[in-house]
């Protein structure tokens, strides 16, 4: 009975999912380019940030009552396993609306960065098959 060794290659994709924003409310000087378009032209970065998210980018022209901004606020944290709940993310957006769209725009492009190169992680795996 011959004995033959075989390789596999298994490859793993892992991105961050802590639990928690990657930047902080505050942080719009970590994306100098989000911060500029949130102050000079804020209905371009909403539309843009929904469109990224895979919206259609016409919705946040419709957002009436904070209805859209607080359901893609949830909704990304849903995606990227964000904590957090529907009364945080009405409280921030009334309280902290530009800064709160800002994060939500850097999440975006910070997680989709993540998913378009994220960390590889190769296992070989020997496997013994019997002849």
């Amino acid at each position: 009975m011959a004995v033959h060794q075989q390789g596999v290659s298994v490859t793993n994709y892992s991105a961050n999912s802590s639990g928690t924003w990657t930047t902080g409310l505050c942080d719009c000087c970590s994306d100098m380019g989000t911060c500029c378009c949130a102050l000079w032209c804020f209905p371009c970065l909403q539309c843009q940030t929904v469109s990224q998210f895979g919206w259609c980018f016409c919705l946040p022209l419709l957002d009436c009552c904070l209805t859209i901004s607080c359901s893609l606020r949830r909704n990304i944290r849903k995606r990227y396993g964000i904590h957090g709940s529907c009364c945080d993310d009405c409280c921030t957006l009334c309280f902290c609306y530009l800064c709160a769209w800002c994060q939500m725009s850097r999440e975006i492009k910070i997680r989709s960065r993540a998913t378009t190169s994220p960390q590889l992680i190769s296992t070989v795996v020997t496997q013994q098959v019997r002849m």
